[in-house]
């Protein structure tokens, strides 16, 4: 009888070891990212250049989006970030996203609030109404954006409602009293980047209400913007017109990527 028992608990012994042999490796296998890229021309890289057959989208292979699937082992990636995207056209590329969606990036807002007709305003214009028409585009993006942010973040939970979303926000454009000896007064260039700081704070506390991780890509451009005296991270008035004030190659790569990876590894 002492021979069967022992025989018998080997037998079992050996079955949980498999057993739980089995479970760590099902465990230990990677997790599937299914990975869709929303947003509007800072998600699709316009300004990082190579842009591909992607059109007035802009969609740039040096673009975050891009290089971070090029980084993880994802099982898809959809790029559909498009150039000029105000909350309503991210609300139509979320048609991208479904319940096997798990990974999804979305910068949206700023063409809501007007800031490309700002710079123009504020590149033409007095010091006085580059001041008042950037007030204006702060008291939409207190007043108005956060009832639009919210449609775009219920509709990406509703659709992929196990999916991480990364919010990402926009860098300030200069440095003040920094190298630049012509262009835009300083007076300017303080009052487009309190744009910048109202549009980030607005997104953070909308994405925060949602439970969605926000990367706030400021600091990671500090040191960086136009009139810095180290490399510039973002494009000042450039030909094409449609690239300037956005980030170059290396701020897709070293502060976007870069903030969005301190986050996701």
């Amino acid at each position: 009888m002492k021979a069967r028992a022992r025989r018998l608990l080997s037998i079992i012994g050996i079955s949980v070891l498999t057993l739980v042999g089995g479970a760590v490796s099902a465990s230990a296998a990677p997790a599937e990212v299914n990975y869709v890229a929303l947003g509007d021309s800072y998600s699709s890289g316009v300004g990082a250049g190579s842009y591909g057959d992607s059109g007035s989208c802009r969609r740039s292979a040096n673009a975050y989006p891009q290089l971070w699937a090029n980084s993880h082992a994802v099982s898809s990636f959809k790029f559909v970030a498009c150039s000029g995207a105000v909350t309503s056209d991210v609300i139509n590329q979320a048609s991208h996203v479904d319940s096997s969606t798990t990974f999804i990036t979305v910068s949206v807002g700023g063409n809501d609030a007007g800031f490309a007709d700002v710079m123009v305003d504020c590149t033409l214009g007095s010091d006085s109404s580059c001041v008042n028409r950037v007030e204006e585009a702060k008291q939409f993006a207190r007043n108005t954006l956060p009832g639009r942010l919210d449609n775009v973040y219920q509709t990406l939970t509703s659709r992929a409602p196990n999916a991480e979303i990364v919010v990402l926000g926009y860098p300030r454009f200069y440095q003040i009293g920094g190298t630049c000896k012509v262009g835009l007064s300083d007076t300017k260039r303080a009052a487009i980047n309190s744009g910048a700081d109202t549009l980030a704070e607005v997104t953070a506390e909308r994405a925060a209400a949602w439970g969605l991780k926000f990367v706030d890509v400021r600091g990671a451009f500090s040191g960086h913007e136009i009139c810095s005296s180290g490399d510039w991270w973002l494009h000042s008035l450039t030909w094409p017109i449609v690239e300037s004030y956005h980030p170059t190659a290396d701020g897709q790569r070293l502060g976007y990527l870069a903030a969005l990876q301190s986050v996701t590894g």
